[in-house]
């Protein structure tokens, strides 16, 4: 075997590993295939027929009232009657326990939302995995991050019609690809120092999701350099299921090539 075959051995097996573990959140017993319904509160007390309690919202946040006989788990402590959860950050969610499911409680485009997931809802239990393109190392380029002189506030629509969310943009990444310069609009990652960006390009509603892929990209070097890896270009919830609330790209992230690499279209959307 030569060193080249090394490498790229090497390069397949970290992508299957990422892929892996892409697969194995996304079926996660109370992942986003878990979800039943995405219900939308307001200071009208309402009943989910797959989650216990009455749900309203007003200034000082969700509550919920239990009826005799029913119950929540919250950081292990069993709650009944009504219980306050106070104000939700925007973006954060809650997962109290009920019996085999937890009941979402979270802030999206400033508005509460109760999401149920249940473990046993056929969209999990019937997943079989998501269809992507076979690694491929010319879609691993280098690019440069570019910081803008502050932070942009960036409002994107959502998967929700009407909905909105606004992300601070602290730069660009630059790069080169098919001979086209190219920038993308890069929001902040989960890690300290990493960023997300968010695009569509022109495999979009043909072979991959029509709203949004999602790539993650490590911290820049001190001189900008950043890896761009679209080999893991990935779907993000929206693309399963009507449920999720997600971001779509800036409209300058459309890219004006095909990017023939990472997760195309699921199944269940076909």
């Amino acid at each position: 075997m030569t060193a080249q075959d090394i490498v790229s051995e090497t390069f397949v097996q970290d992508w299957q590993a990422w892929y892996a573990e892409h697969e194995r959140i996304l079926a996660d017993p109370h992942g986003f295939l878990a979800i039943t319904s995405l219900n939308w509160l307001d200071e009208t007390p309402q009943r989910f027929a797959d989650a216990p309690g009455e749900w309203s919202t007003g200034p000082d946040g969700v509550v919920v009232e239990l009826a005799p006989g029913e119950q929540l788990q919250i950081d292990g402590e069993t709650v009944t009657g009504r219980h306050a959860f106070g104000v939700i950050p925007e973006r954060a969610s809650l997962f109290p326990k009920s019996g085999d499911a937890v009941i979402e409680v979270a802030k999206r485009g400033g508005h509460d939302i109760v999401r149920p997931r249940h473990p046993e809802n056929p969209l999990r239990t019937n997943f079989a995995g998501t269809p992507v393109y076979a690694p491929d190392p010319r879609w691993v380029v280098t690019g440069r991050y570019v910081p803008f002189d502050q932070p942009r506030p960036t409002t994107v629509g959502a998967a929700v019609e009407g909905l909105q969310h606004i992300y601070d943009a602290p730069g660009e990444v630059r790069f080169t690809l098919d001979g086209q310069e190219l920038a993308l609009t890069a929001f902040n990652g989960r890690a300290p120092g990493s960023l997300s960006i968010l695009f569509t390009d022109e495999t979009s509603g043909v072979t991959t999701y029509a709203a949004n892929r999602a790539l993650s990209v490590g911290a820049p070097a001190e001189d900008g350099t950043v890896t761009l890896d679209f080999n893991r270009a990935a779907n993000l919830p929206c693309a399963y299921t009507d449920l999720a609330t997600c971001p779509l790209p800036p409209a300058e992230n459309r890219l004006p090539i095909a990017i023939e690499a990472g997760e195309k279209i699921p199944t269940e959307r076909l």
